[in-house]
């Protein structure tokens, strides 16, 4: 269990990755090769969960971990969620596990997630709508919104451009409409009780970002994927005034590493009574640790 009094940073998106991540007939080293150039990313190979959690741990922040099931859109085999959660369960001074589930799996996504929950601690839930092919208002995800909801789970969704198959022949089939984040505005309707976080500044839809997390109270931003120092100016007056208890630290590790942004964070025009909590207070209170 973190011990939230100890750690000095809570990072609300990390990527976990296989131990030996040799699938080449699956095509996904390819597509983590290139993102690693995109990111400009300092590994041959992602760091292991165990890699990830002595590289927090020596850092001193927790960070919240989940690998991402877009298998039946690309064809890279998911990592499962139950060995993510048991790894993570190894480390859990520092790691804290969400889950990802295709929501094209319908009813049985939604039994999966019960059982994530209840029986492995999972606190949420990864969807990525460019990599797993869907709208993320499209009814046919509701009964895992449901799921999640019930039992009081959070929803990560990925918003705005990727670094996924950037620079690839076609973008590697990554379609960037899909995550749109005005889309988001009707799960928060529907699902106004669900703790929603839009995960990066939402290129090109920034605006559309802040306005949802500006008018639903259940839905946050994170501030993953993307060195600070590049941040648009609206987006760091949000984050000093209106939407101030609502954005989070995020690295999106192992692409950018916590303390690369949490440097380049330091140098943006952020007051400083208001630091403590996007680094940390905001996901503490949202993950519910304090």
């Amino acid at each position: 269990m973190v011990d939230i009094s100890k750690v000095r940073a809570i990072d609300i998106h990390t990527h976990a990755e296989e131990p030996c991540g040799c699938h080449a007939d699956d095509g996904y080293d390819d597509l983590q090769a290139t993102m690693a150039k995109y990111f400009g990313a300092p590994w041959n190979h992602p760091p292991t969960i165990e890699m990830t959690a002595q590289h927090y741990r020596d850092q001193n922040i927790a960070a919240v971990i989940f690998p991402v099931d877009a298998e039946r859109e690309t064809g890279y085999r998911r990592y499962k969620n139950e060995e993510v959660a048991a790894l993570a369960a190894q480390h859990d001074d520092v790691l804290i596990p969400f889950a990802s589930i295709d929501p094209h799996k319908g009813k049985m996504g939604a039994r999966e997630a019960r059982r994530l929950i209840r029986d492995f601690g999972i606190k949420g839930f990864k969807f990525h709508p460019t990599m797993q092919g869907f709208y993320p208002n499209d009814r046919m995800a509701y009964d895992l919104y449901e799921a999640i909801a019930e039992e009081g789970g959070i929803a990560l969704f990925h918003t705005g451009q990727t670094g996924v198959g950037s620079g690839m022949r076609a973008g590697n089939g990554m379609r960037l409409k899909y995550s749109n984040p005005m889309f988001m505005d009707d799960v928060a309707v529907d699902f106004p009780d669900m703790k929603i976080i839009l995960a990066h500044p939402s290129f090109p839809w920034q605006e559309e970002a802040l306005a949802v997390a500006q008018h639903k109270p259940n839905v946050y931003i994170d501030l993953s994927g993307w060195s600070p120092k590049y941040f648009p100016e609206i987006l760091v007056k949000y984050c000093n005034s209106i939407l101030k208890k609502k954005v989070l630290f995020g690295s999106d590790w192992p692409m950018i590493s916590p303390e690369r942004w949490l440097s380049d964070f330091e140098k943006i025009a952020i007051k400083d009574e208001i630091r403590p909590d996007i680094i940390k207070n905001n996901a503490a209170r949202l993950l519910g640790l304090m």
